[in-house]
């Protein structure tokens, strides 16, 4: 209990030091978001408005730094994220809400199917090593080493341009108005199937080589040879004592992924134009969108942060060591 505790407070000063530094961010970048506004819908908008709509983006020159940061708070906790330049004048948590379950279903299964796929083959390839399985690892690490951009560029280039096999853009056909019904959610895996791909290629070797080595060092432990010498089946020893100890280091890298899944994968949503998070947060930098931009932040470092409390609460239950420490 007293390590739960203790990660809590941990994870709440580093919450506070981020939503912190996202409140200062925009107010110390050049430029005054207010005039761009204005710029962008010249003559739809009154200039004699430009005080309001300081104050409604909380920018107001008449309130210290501080009642701003206290009133940032204030929306905060009540889940205004103001509203957004882009799009305006569409909320940025309705923005965020529209595009990010494009971005978890997407990079959320993939990552899912890059963990459990890459594991179970590192699992098998260092328990078994200088079988046919190691002879996949030159093959993998080089596709892996390939930017995943370009990949996803070559997979347009083959399957949709040149085989027309699955369409090169977009999260679904524009034709469906989006429903959870069949029609709209067999467009939408169709459409994520290219890209889909290209991230799970790119990111099962990462998976693949790091459990295989942690399975190499972990063989040679002597609570392995023990377990061997009690006559225990191979493959209690390989799952029950080599791999769950090995898999400790993908378990935390597996959490870190969790937490950029709410990021998504820039480069692919925008090679791709896929709806994601990723690519409303390209959207929001060329215009200079800054309450779209600090939603977008907000919600990928809490992300980050969950991802990173929940491997440690899972670190700690598959290692009594690190109870035993706090």
């Amino acid at each position: 209990m007293k390590y739960v505790l203790q990660r809590l407070a941990f994870y709440a000063v580093t919450a506070w030091a981020a939503i912190t530094i996202n409140f200062l961010i925009p107010r110390l970048m050049p430029g005054d978001p207010v005039q761009a506004l204005l710029s962008r819908y010249q003559g739809q908008l009154d200039t004699k408005a430009i005080d309001s709509l300081k104050a409604l983006f909380g920018l107001d020159e008449q309130q210290s730094m501080w009642q701003q940061y206290t009133d940032y708070w204030a929306h905060l906790l009540d889940g205004d994220l103001g509203l957004s330049f882009t799009f305006f004048p569409t909320p940025v948590s309705e923005v965020i809400g529209q595009s990010l379950p494009w971005t978890l279903a997407l990079v959320g299964t993939t990552t899912l199917i890059s963990f459990v796929l890459g594991t179970g083959i590192g699992v098998y390839s260092g328990w078994k090593r200088g079988s046919w399985l190691d002879s996949l690892l030159p093959v993998t690490t080089f596709i892996s080493s390939i930017p995943y951009f370009w990949l996803g560029l070559v997979a347009i280039a083959l399957f949709a341009e040149k085989w027309s096999l699955f369409p090169n853009s977009g999260g679904y056909d524009n034709a469906l108005v989006p429903a959870f019904d069949w029609p709209f959610i067999s467009s939408a895996l169709y459409h994520a199937v290219l890209p889909g791909v290209t991230i799970v290629l790119s990111a099962v070797a990462g998976w693949i080589l790091g459990m295989r080595n942690m399975m190499v060092t972990v063989s040679s432990e002597d609570y392995v040879m023990v377990a061997q010498a009690k006559g225990l089946s191979e493959r209690r020893v390989m799952f029950g004592y080599a791999a769950r100890n090995a898999v400790l280091p993908n378990i935390s890298g597996f959490a870190l992924s969790l937490g950029f899944i709410v990021g998504g994968t820039l480069l692919v949503e925008m090679v791709f134009t896929y709806p994601g998070i990723g690519f409303q947060l390209l959207q929001a930098v060329g215009g200079k969108d800054y309450p779209l931009m600090q939603g977008v932040f907000l919600i990928i470092t809490l992300s980050v942060l969950a991802a990173n409390l929940l491997a440690d609460l899972v670190y700690a239950a598959l290692d009594p060591r690190t109870r035993k420490e706090a």
